[in-house]
């Protein structure tokens, strides 16, 4: 069944204090993609906690462009433009599912004073916090659709990652370890708070960290609401988008963080409340299944999955109390921000209660 043309994912006014300049963007892109005429309307997708995307159109032609969150001098990792736009350039051409980039603009060239890209917008429905207009999601599409959903991931880390010209994202061994000594540098880098959780667990995963599993490509935020559903079956995937944490690494970090994200029908309530995405809809694969199911495409070893699970949960704190540093200190005034210092803390509870 296709969905209306209500429920596909929109763009919307910009946020205050996230305008682009429309004349000057459409100057600078124009010797890049010279079909582009005036006028050129900009909207801005309002989901998303990190990099800013927006929506550009000029005639019938649409496009989306990503850009830092403005204060993201201050919280470098994962918010370089060019490396985005190379991996898609790189993925682009050995792996379907993906936006096209169209041009790499540095900041030393931008009107908007940061470094951005331009990919073609691949239309479709995105799952967030609440089921989208017109659309049925019964348990029957939920169960294929989170199937189907790790099966990807899975398919994502057989990805040949010397045939993407991505081979040099690859630092060698050690990047579990590489990993945990750098998100407890971000967190100290973007701490506000004293959180006893939080110390515990930097503790806990600093003195068992494992050895790497294997190394291929992983996306680093794999979840419903960077994927892209076709409008003509829920249950298909279209687009993985948002690569500006993906790497060359353990693909078990990778899992993990995907489970960090997914909420089942019987976690607490205040799990619920924070819940990033339908996953708690029924017919969803519990995290028990979407481990097994994984297990069973990719064959790989799974013994370490705990302690990737409580690393994970942590590193979502930090991703979190990251936002929440750009809040405190004026950076944004987005409003769903203000939430999110006990959003992080909520993770860190979550991470030591893996730990058990």
């Amino acid at each position: 069944m296709t969905v209306p043309p209500s429920a596909l994912d929109a763009p919307c006014p910009p946020r205050p204090g996230e305008t682009l300049d429309a004349e000057a963007l459409l100057a600078c892109l124009q010797p890049h993609l010279p079909e582009l005429t005036p006028p050129l309307v900009i909207e801005q997708f309002p989901a998303g906690h990190s990099n800013l995307t927006y929506a550009l159109r000029s005639g019938d032609r649409e496009y989306v462009l990503r850009r830092p969150p403005f204060g993201a001098e201050h919280i470098k990792a994962g918010h370089d433009m060019h490396r985005e736009f190379r991996v898609l350039s790189g993925l682009h051409r050995v792996y379907p599912r993906v936006p096209r980039p169209l041009c790499y603009i540095p900041a030393e060239s931008s009107p908007l004073g940061v470094p951005f890209y331009v990919m073609t917008r691949v239309r479709g429905v995105i799952l967030r916090t609440k089921v989208p207009e017109g659309v049925t999601l019964d348990a029957k599409t939920m169960h294929r659709l989170s199937t189907n959903f790790i099966d990807l991931l899975a398919e994502l880390h057989a990805v040949d990652v010397e045939a993407a010209g991505l081979r040099d994202l690859y630092r060698g061994t050690g990047y579990v370890r590489r990993q945990v000594e750098g998100w407890v540098k971000r967190y100290r880098a973007a701490q506000t708070d004293d959180v006893p959780a939080i110390e515990r667990v930097i503790a806990w995963v600093t003195t068992r960290i494992p050895e790497d599993s294997a190394a291929t490509l992983i996306h680093n935020d794999y979840k419903y609401d960077n994927v892209v559903l076709d409008p003509a079956d829920l249950t298909q995937i279209r687009a993985v988008l948002d690569w500006e944490m993906a790497t060359v690494g353990d693909p078990l970090t990778d899992v993990a963080t995907t489970l960090a994200y997914w909420v089942e029908q019987d976690d607490p309530p205040e799990v619920h409340a924070m819940s990033f995405g339908l996953t708690a809809l029924p017919g969803n694969l519990t995290r028990a299944e979407l481990l097994a199911r994984y297990a069973e495409i990719s064959r790989r070893d799974l013994r370490e999955i705990r302690w990737h699970e409580a690393f994970a949960l942590f590193k979502v704190a930090v991703i979190v109390q990251q936002i929440y540093f750009r809040y405190v200190k004026g950076f944004t005034q987005d409003e769903r921000f203000a939430r999110m210092g006990a959003m992080a803390r909520l993770f860190a509870e979550m991470a030591q209660r893996a730990i058990g």
